[in-house]
């Protein structure tokens, strides 16, 4: 297998509350969304919404709940003030804190939210990471 990922999709309970979610984040849900499926362009890979129930009911599994399911997506921010900035728009969109923004062990700046389904974000400021052009990290 290549060591390339492409999409991520999230199983979502209020699929037009979780869309709306991250479009006032302000990501631009491609022209090729489909009813029932929205896909976010996020540079490379991109992020798909899809109802829950249906996207169990696809991998013929059934959903769990759990605090913490060992898995986050982070968001790598250009500064400090950017992360604070983003915790404050996203609690106010609804997500939870779960980390308050904060200097952390590795010499960085990051906390955790949940969006509105339980999904767990990091966002970061890494000052020993580079961002290129286009916000990719360089490795």
């Amino acid at each position: 297998m290549r060591q390339k990922l492409n999409l991520i999709t999230l199983g979502v309970g209020d699929f037009e509350k979780s869309v709306s979610f991250y479009e006032k984040l302000g990501w631009k849900k491609s022209d090729k969304s489909l009813d029932g499926l929205a896909l976010f362009p996020l540079g490379g890979i991109v992020l798909a919404l899809h109802p829950r129930h249906e996207l169990a009911d696809d991998t013929t599994l059934k959903h769990q709940p759990s605090e913490f399911s060992g898995l986050t997506i982070s968001y790598n921010a250009k500064s400090e003030k950017e992360v604070d900035d983003i915790f404050k728009e996203v609690k106010q969109l609804g997500a939870t804190i779960v980390k308050p923004a904060q200097k952390v062990y590795w010499g960085g700046y990051s906390g955790y939210f949940k969006d509105l389904d339980g999904y767990l974000f990091e966002v970061a400021y890494n000052p020993f990471w580079e961002l290129d052009e286009n916000d990719n990290l360089k490795l």
